[in-house]
């Protein structure tokens, strides 16, 4: 006799059902001190058919003082068009809300929780304030510090939960919607600054949309590296970890100081810029024209020297070394404080004014014809007897010339010492 599941999978359904755990205010699962204080800084990305477009950034700032959670997030877009800010007060133990306010360029609303929900929505174009009361008996987490509660959670290969989550949206009679865990992997993220990163693949389910959400959190200090989530279209939205704990580099760029440097000072570098080509090859026997000056109009550059600067050079270095990280950029600052000149002649000559007195570095390129003679095997002559034995032989070698493109790479630090100093360079490329 068939027996169907069918009936009996039913029945179970309502029981699978409840035994998902939720997780509210006070739940045993949260642990606070898995959260990362400090501020972190996401850019929002539009991703569709493979391309990416910047759409503005937001910014997390997280403090704990005493039994006071306060979690503000700013969001700007790349067009500065809009702005908004939330602001967040919890129980710092146990997650329950306390009071909410936010505020865009149209509005603002403020919220203090309780049992009613008091508050008031404000408008910037007048309009007259609209009051807020609205009773309710579950208990919930605020939706604006539902995504950090996430990284709270002793999170684990099929960990699943249900938070049930306050947002004020347009009906005040729906205002608590579940945030439901459906699946959790391990995943390892790719960091463009700090390399590989044992995460968890986090997906969750917002229940009122529909709408499924996928988090990366690092499995070691818990900090949310990635986050998906439709916005309808094809259209997908990411969000990605700027790490501004990231500080490779401990030394700072003064763009101010820089450009002070190369424009309020009365000092004078000249040089002339060349390439002289004695190569390295076996064959090669002399550059014909030894000294080829760089071409008139070649632009050479200057830019202050600095600790900032050493210090990159030195961790970048080591980061080639090591094969493993991706190098440090650098800071977008520096290339406003380049300056430029030409090379006004054909002897190479160029000249940098009003300099103060401190070290910089000197930097040009151009390219230029190699021309050079080489030896070359041609044979082999032998001394023979007459009975036809070889006696003795020697190599036979021929010259020629030939010519071949190059390109001068040069860098080089100068220091001067006092203002008003003139000091002339050799800008060489010597091979």
């Amino acid at each position: 006799m068939r027996i169907s599941l069918k009936p009996m999978l039913l029945l179970l359904m309502p029981l699978a059902s409840f035994a998902q755990k939720m997780i509210v205010p006070g739940s045993p699962d949260i642990n606070i001190s898995r959260l990362q204080t400090g501020k972190s800084k996401f850019t929002i990305y539009y991703l569709k058919d493979n391309k990416w477009d910047v759409k503005g950034t937001y910014t997390n700032d997280l403090t704990i003082s005493g039994n006071e959670l306060k979690f503000t997030v700013e969001y700007i877009d790349d067009k500065d068009k809009w702005y908004r800010s939330r602001v967040s007060i919890a129980d710092a133990k146990t997650f329950s809300p306390v009071s909410y306010a936010t505020k865009s360029l149209k509005n603002s609303l403020e919220l203090k929780f309780g049992n009613p929900i008091t508050g008031k929505y404000q408008y910037v174009n007048g309009d007259k304030d609209k009051p807020v009361n609205i009773k309710t008996s579950e208990k919930f987490v605020d939706f604006n510090v539902a995504e950090i509660m996430l990284t709270t959670l002793p999170l684990t290969t099929g960990y699943k939960a249900t938070m049930p989550q306050f947002y004020l949206g347009s009906s005040p009679d729906s205002v608590v919607s579940n945030y439901t865990i459906k699946d959790v992997k391990s995943f390892i993220y790719q960091s463009p600054k700090t390399g590989k990163h044992e995460s968890w693949l986090l997906s969750l389910l917002e229940e009122e949309s529909g709408a499924i959400y996928t988090y990366i959190v690092d499995k070691k200090d818990h900090r949310i590296w990635q986050r998906e989530m439709p916005v309808g279209g094809g259209t997908v939205e990411i969000c990605v970890n700027e790490e501004l704990d990231y500080r490779p580099i401990e030394s700072n760029f003064d763009k101010e100081l820089n450009l002070r440097m190369t424009e309020k000072g009365n000092s004078v570098i000249t040089g002339t810029a060349f390439a002289r080509d004695h190569g390295n090859s076996k064959v090669q026997l002399v550059n014909i024209q030894r000294a080829q000056y760089a071409p008139k109009g070649t632009v050479v550059s200057i830019l202050p020297n600095s600790a900032y600067l050493e210090e990159w050079k030195a961790v970048n270095k080591k980061i080639r070394k090591g094969k493993k990280l991706p190098e440090v950029p650098i800071d977008r600052n520096v290339v406003a404080c380049f300056k430029t000149t030409k090379v006004y002649d054909d002897k190479g000559h160029f000249e940098f004014t009003n300099l103060m007195p401190g070290e910089y570095i000197l930097m040009t390129s151009f390219g230029y014809t190699h021309q050079y003679s080489y030896s070359y095997y041609a044979g082999t002559n032998y001394l023979m007897h007459p009975s036809g034995t070889v006696l003795s032989s020697n190599n036979v070698y021929n010259t020629a010339n030939a010519a071949s493109g190059a390109t001068a790479q040069i860098e080089m630090k100068v220091t001067i010492k006092k203002d008003g100093d003139k000091v002339d360079v050799n800008l060489k490329d010597v091979r």
